[in-house]
């Protein structure tokens, strides 16, 4: 007689829906800001046995973006991570006061040259993430969303064609 168990295994889509993640935390728009907002991410995550890896690099591009572009002194950015009705999919959101500084909603972001030492942060996301886009309002805030797979091996190409990754820009 053969030994036969039946084990439930918790898919990433699974635990992401049943643990109802939705944390919003708002953070100084300075690097130690930026640096916190990818560190909470993980440990939020992390603590409820899902895969942290894509999420912490694009919140951590995000925040830094929010940091260096959308800083106004006194003001905070607003980070929130939650669970979207899509399956495998984790929704990260950076909102800040700058609207005016948002990402041009280029298609495809347009790679920076080759001896710059920035304007990568947001040809990753969009490599990282299903859909990435900007939503504006209310005034003078600006929030940079993306959706990030939860699917183990997902990682850098997304599920959809590169055409449709690209950003998507709403007006409130």
């Amino acid at each position: 007689m053969s030994d036969v168990t039946n084990e439930t295994t918790t898919t990433p889509a699974l635990q992401l829906l049943a643990s109802g993640v939705d944390f919003t935390v708002l953070l100084s728009p300075t690097r130690r800001g930026a640096r916190l907002a990818r560190l909470l991410t993980v440990a939020e995550l992390g603590s409820r046995g899902l895969p942290t890896e894509s999420a912490a690099q694009v919140v951590a591009e995000l925040a830094a973006n929010a940091a260096l572009h959308g800083r106004v002194p006194g003001r905070s950015f607003r980070l929130r991570v939650r669970a979207v009705d899509a399956p495998d999919l984790l929704r990260v959101e950076v909102s800040d006061t700058r609207n005016e500084r948002a990402p041009e909603a280029v298609s495809p972001p347009q790679p920076p040259a080759a001896d710059a030492e920035s304007g990568r942060g947001l040809l990753l996301v969009a490599a990282l993430s299903e859909r990435w886009g900007v939503t504006y309002g209310p005034p003078p805030c600006k929030t940079v969303w993306a959706e990030v797979p939860l699917r183990t091996g997902a990682g850098l190409t997304g599920s959809r064609s590169a055409a449709t990754r690209w950003p998507a820009t709403s007006r409130a």
